[in-house]
């Protein structure tokens, strides 16, 4: 009986709140989809990661990305018992490799090979036996009907009169100087060797259409005879009538089907697969060209894990917020309620048993639906280019999880003890004290009195300190990681030090309020009068909103910035590198030697080779004009780089190493890019500095330092098997297009400091030497590298190198912690201003019905409907607006302090150019709109409310 009047009063009093309720079971449910959505989108985008990567194997090795050799020589001298017994455990292996990756085998074949025998035409004269230099071994091949296709002839028959059938390919044919049908001679190199008879009865070559995973080629080894599996087996890996040489197992593997959950598995098969096959026939060679992708995966969800929670720790933080200051909103509304149960006998562990299963059944539903929103929170993430971009990719493939979950569970239980404090608070408080505390609410808050402000500014304050140590000693000590490494604490540290900054602006507002009442006190009019005696006397009810919205701004602001920097960065650190969209390098024809095979030529000359040391070679210039006349192309430039340039200037003759580069000023400008701010004036200047003076060039900083040179002086630049020639200094650079100033380390000695000259190419190429240039193309807006990639081919033009920024920046903004910092960035924007947008409108509307009474006396005292409206007006940006601008100025400050620390993200020693904070007005604009149209919203709605109040309905409340 006690259990159903419990539930009918708890099913009462939501029924009476229903729409507080809602609006908590709003918060509970985005909670539940936040962090359900970190396991699955940290599993979906590694998942589609992993499976673009491989796919990309295919692109690199010409082979299906779930292809899997071993090949293995057999050492043993003869096929005895013991060999053969290895080889038969090595096929029952195999076997077992698709159930050890956990993979299906699309495709399965292997091999076998004798040692190779001189073959003959079996009525070939002693003459010909002497000179014929053919040499041939038997080959197997599983499943060969299947695999080959017949050019000419017939399939071999297994025959018993000691004549061997055998299928060939047509270059081992004409090698052998015999024709189909003809009978040969194999005959083993070892003394006394086995003779074999053989006759060719067909010419194959690859069958195409056999296999779209795994085709045999017959090209990779055309020297032998191909003779049925089972054939072989029989007469040589049993019968021992020849040696086994070599046999070699493929397979293709369905790299689809290779989860996350089944990296573990693969790695390990991997390493048992080389490790069986180590010395247990013979030299094994074991390729699995996906193996090192494969590998790279293990532990990369539980580091995307890790970024992910850091990086929705602000939005996480704001939904705590707003589910505290939610349920503390349903409580206020209930305090007297509470009091009163209290006085009539109810315990506080009655009382919160109450809260408990309201909150339980919130919280199941919560659980019920959350989950589903997080998978669509998941796919909206994948769908995330850049901070608040979209575009159209394939849907991330997202299936529920148990870990999700668990996840989700544990989000309930944290979120049901958060929203059960202002209850347990509560309930220690008599009708009494509430009535005390309700008359005027001038005290403290718990934050300020426990000094909580000060605590969490001091906590950021101490942990931006340590992570500047960290970032000084990466500076010091060159360190980096390959890959975008984010410390958990870096996005929770600056939500605490704005929540803790938003606090401590607040601690000092009231005063700022009394200031300007007691200033203009007796000139007010009567609206803003009211309005500053109600904030002044009743400071504390509006805290918990002008904190919300304090740390909805600054932390939206701080989101924005560090996503546009990190962005920024990585994509000008591309582009930098490269220094324009596509630069390329092509054949050119000189008299260079061809390259001398190691060991060829017997003992070596001094003599000789010294002279080849120092001949110059000789290259032909191949045309330009090809490149200029490409569709889509806007501009080209010819950049010459020699690296191993060297220098000699100064008093003292001060040489060294310098990379030289050779431009055409005009060209290079409209060509290059380069990122704004890196040197003192425009690189256009630069150009037009040195472009009327053929012996003009630019150094570096480094360069004019070491050899303590500066404008106007001379500078001597050569390198090996030149002369030299002189130019004039005309300007001193730090940073230029495609070279990096970053110290490089020579084995264990010190930081060499790169150097760097810059001169026009037509004055190097006349007075030192033509060499190869590379070719610089800016794209025109709208032409994709395809385009360029196709005209390079229909043209014939040998392009023996190749950089493209292009396809280079999709690789990185595919990286999939990149992709992870720029959905939760975007999804933790958008929900932080919705939820918001729901707080804001929640808290005014209660605070409008809860002053019914008083809005009601107004009127009743001669107020006009106007001066209400500028009552509510005034109010509104004292406090909320007030928050707004309060959250601006912590939210830059913020930024100016924290977003610095992410260049601990990058590898600092391959940062160029250096790390830069970015702004961009765009985010700011939208922030404000948003919250402008916040606040314009709300007005219209409360606006609208105050005007169905009625008078006589809001006195007749009073009395009652």
């Amino acid at each position: 009986m006690y259990v159903l009047a419990l539930w009918t009063m708890i099913l009462r009093k939501m029924a009476n709140n229903k729409w507080l309720q809602l609006n908590l079971w709003i918060g509970l449910t985005v909670c539940v989809a936040l962090f359900s959505s970190m396991p699955l989108y940290s599993k979906a985008i590694l998942q589609r990661t992993l499976l673009k990567e491989l796919q990309s194997v295919q692109t690199a090795n010409g082979v299906y990305p779930g292809y899997l050799r071993i090949s293995t020589t057999v050492s043993a001298s003869s096929m005895d018992a013991k060999t053969t017994e290895a080889v038969e455990s090595a096929d029952r292996f195999v076997k077992t490799i698709p159930e050890r990756t956990g993979l299906e085998a699309l495709s399965f074949y292997q091999q076998r090979f004798t040692e190779k025998m001189k073959v003959y035409g079996a009525d070939a004269s002693a003459q010909e036996k002497q000179s014929q230099r053919t040499l041939g071994g038997f080959m197997s091949l599983s499943d060969l009907e299947k695999r080959v296709r017949l050019i000419e002839g017939r399939m071999p028959a297994d025959r018993s009169d000691g004549i061997v059938e055998a299928l060939v390919t047509q270059k081992f044919q004409l090698a052998a100087k015999r024709k189909l049908g003809e009978e040969l001679t194999v005959e083993s190199q070892d003394e006394g060797g086995t003779r074999f008879r053989v006759i060719p009865v067909g010419i194959v070559e690859t069958n195409p259409d056999a296999d779209r995973y795994l085709p045999f080629l017959t090209t990779e080894n055309e020297d032998g005879f191909l003779i049925p599996f089972e054939q072989f087996e029989r007469e040589f890996t049993k019968g021992g009538k020849a040696r086994v040489s070599g046999m070699e197992w493929r397979l293709a593997l369905n790299y689809e089907q290779l989860s996350l959950d089944k990296v573990d598995a693969f790695t390990q098969a991997d390493r048992e697969v080389r490790r069986y096959f180590k010395g247990k026939l013979g030299v094994a060679d074991i390729k699995i060209p996906a193996s090192q992708t494969i590998a790279s995966y293990q532990g990369k969800q539980g580091k995307l894990d890790t970024v992910t929670l850091s990086l929705y720790s602000p939005v996480m933080l704001m939904l705590a917020f707003y589910l505290y200051m939610t349920a503390n909103l349903i409580i206020d509304r209930q305090k007297t309620e509470i009091s009163v149960l209290r006085s009539r006998g109810a315990s506080r562990l009655q009382i919160m048993a109450a809260y408990l299963l309201e909150s339980l059944l919130l919280g199941l539903s919560a659980l019920a639906a959350g989950p589903f929103l997080g998978v669509w929170f998941t796919k909206l993430l994948g769908a995330s280019n850049g901070f608040l971009e979209f575009v159209q990719r394939s849907a991330l493939k997202v299936s529920m999880t148990s870990s999700a979950y668990q996840v989700a569970a544990a989000a309930v239980a944290g979120a049901i003890i958060l929203i059960l404090i202002p209850a347990f608070l509560a309930t220690r408080v008599s009708i009494v004290s509430h009535k005390q505390r309700s008359a005027r609410l001038t005290r403290l808050s718990i934050w300020h009195r426990t000094g909580l402000d000060l605590v969490l500014v001091s906590l950021a304050v101490y942990l931006l300190h340590n992570f500047n140590q960290r970032q000084a000693d990466l500076r010091r000590l060159a360190l980096g990681s390959a890959d975008l490494q984010v410390d958990p604490l870096l996005f929770l540290t600056p939500a605490l030090f704005a929540l803790g900054g938003g606090l401590l602006v607040l601690r000092v507002y009231p005063w700022f309020v009394r200031l300007v009442y007691w200033l203009g006190r007796n000139g007010w009019p009567p609206a803003l009068y009211h309005t500053l005696v109600q904030i002044s006397r009743s400071s504390g009810q509006y805290l918990t909103i002008q904190v919300f919205l304090i740390m909805t701004v600054a932390t939206g602001l701080f989101s924005a910035n560090a996503a546009r920097t990190i962005n920024d960065n990585m994509d000008s650190k591309v582009r930098y590198a490269v220094g324009t969209d596509i630069a390329l390098t092509t054949k050119w024809e000189s008299d260079a030697p061809p390259p001398v095979s190691p060991g060829a030529g017997g003992q070596p000359q001094s003599e000789p080779a010294t002279t080849t040391v120092q001949k110059r070679v000789q290259y032909t210039e191949p045309p330009f004009e090809p490149f200029e006349e490409l569709d889509g192309v806007q501009a080209t430039a010819r950049v010459f780089k020699k690296q191993e340039a060297r220098f000699s200037a100064g008093g003292n003759e001060k040489t060294g190493k310098t990379a030289l580069f050779g431009i055409d000023t005009k060209d290079f400008g409209n060509t290059a890019w380069m990122k704004e701010g890196l040197l003192q004036h425009p690189i256009n200047s630069y150009l037009n500095l040195i472009a009327p003076n053929p012996e003009a060039v630019l150094i570096s900083r480094s360069l004019a330092e070491d050899a303590k040179l500066k404008p106007g002086d001379p500078i001597r630049v050569y390198w090996d098997g030149l002369d030299g020639a002189t130019f004039t200094v005309y300007g001193i650079i730090d940073y230029w297009p495609s070279w990096s100033p970053l110290p490089s380390s020579q084995g264990s000695g010190k930081p060499e400091q790169p150097h760097l000259v810059v001169g026009h190419l037509g004055t190097i190429q006349n007075r030192l030497a033509v060499e190869p240039y590379e070719v610089w193309l800016k794209l025109a807006d709208g032409t994709s590298s395809e385009q360029i990639y196709v005209q390079l081919q229909e043209k014939k033009l040998q392009v023996t190198g190749l950089r493209d920024a292009t396809q280079e920046l999709v690789q990185s903004r595919n990286d999939p912690f990149r992709l992870a910092m720029n959905g939760v960035m975007t999804l933790g924007f958008a929900i932080s201003m919705l939820v918001s947008f729901i707080g804001f409108l929640l808290f005014w509307v209660l605070t409008l019905s809860g002053r019914t009474l008083q809005y009601g006396v107004l009127r009743a005292m001669g107020i006009s409907f106007p001066q209400m409206i500028g009552m509510l007006v005034s109010e509104q940006l004292l406090t909320s607006g007030a928050a707004v601008l309060i959250g601006v100025f912590i939210g830059n400050v913020t930024s100016m302090k924290f977003v610095p620390l992410f260049e601990m993200s990058f590898a600092s020693k391959e940062q160029v150019p250096p790390f830069t904070i970015t702004y961009q007005l765009s985010d700011y604009l939208q922030l404000y709109g948003i919250i402008g149209f916040t606040l314009a919203t709300g007005l219209l709605i409360l606006g609208y409310r105050l005007t169905r109040i009625r008078i006589a309905q809001a006195l007749k409340l009073g009395e009652e």
